[in-house]
């Protein structure tokens, strides 16, 4: 029996609205009663996802857990308290500032407490107005040399752009780096070897639970080493190709369709 699943939020069990729909809401309550662990996964932080604990009736609750910063750190939500963290160092972080200032991409800087915009766009303002973030003026981030950051992140609605900036990036700073994209708009930036697998297989060693009992959902590349990592990787129906090629079961629902509900319903209550 599955008693893990890491799920990634936007595009995977969130709505284009960024709710939790009511019937998996309900379905993930029914599974945890038989005693599953529901893991939000997701490169956002701990403080721009309460309204998705509030829904999960996870937030500030012992034995409820968050991977954040995608796979930055593990966290109980009672606290919160952090179970691990990998932090990016402010050398790294002021590298990649300077080189993502000189292309056309808004730039995020994440703290456990904040997300701080630099650069940002009208299109950018409007998709982060129901995340909580500070939208910084200028191109300072001193305030942040005494401060754990965990991830930088560039945004630009065109992929290919993104890529060729990943293509562009100085070799020595390239390879200190683990590089993954979301949401089709992000190309995020995390110490090398973290990742959301590396993350589920902590949380895991943590509770005790084999990999062999993990379920990992997502829809994107920054989900990949999960959907790897996990016993049995599940993509949504709206996912990207590559995740759709990793994974061993792909929904018939999409986000907008209760997809996780659907996991949960023929691969855990199922079962029972």
């Amino acid at each position: 029996m599955y008693r893990l699943i890491a799920c990634d939020l936007d595009e995977t069990l969130l709505d284009k609205n960024r709710h939790v729909s009511q019937k998996t809401q309900e379905t993930i309550k029914k599974a945890e009663i038989q005693g599953l662990i529901f893991t939000p996964a997701t490169g956002r932080g701990f403080y721009s996802i309460k309204q998705t604990l509030k829904e999960l009736a996870a937030e500030n609750q012992a034995n409820h857990y968050m991977i954040g910063f995608n796979g930055g750190i593990i966290v109980e939500n009672q606290g919160p308290t952090i179970i691990n963290d990998f932090p990016l160092s402010f050398e790294i972080l002021t590298r990649l500032f300077a080189f993502g200032a000189a292309y056309d991409v808004a730039i995020h800087l994440y703290t456990f407490e904040q997300t701080y915009l630099y650069h940002s766009n009208p299109d950018e303002d409007a998709y982060l107005s129901t995340i909580p973030h500070e939208k910084r003026l200028d191109d300072d981030f001193s305030f942040l040399k005494n401060q754990t950051c965990y991830k930088v992140l560039f945004q630009n609605l065109d992929r290919n752009y993104l890529e060729k900036l990943e293509q562009e990036l100085p070799a020595d700073l390239r390879a200190q780096l683990e590089i993954s994209y979301s949401s089709n708009r992000y190309i995020e930036f995390n110490p090398k070897g973290v990742n959301k697998g590396m993350a589920l297989k902590l949380l895991a060693e943590h509770l005790q639970i084999s990999m062999d009992e993990t379920i990992a959902i997502g829809d994107n590349i920054n989900d990949l080493t999960m959907i790897q990592a996990a016993k049995l990787g599940v993509a949504v129906a709206n996912a990207v190709p590559s995740i759709k090629s990793a994974a061993q079961h792909t929904t018939i629902a999409t986000h907008e369709q209760s997809a996780v509900a659907e996991v949960i319903e023929t691969f855990i209550l199922k079962e029972l």
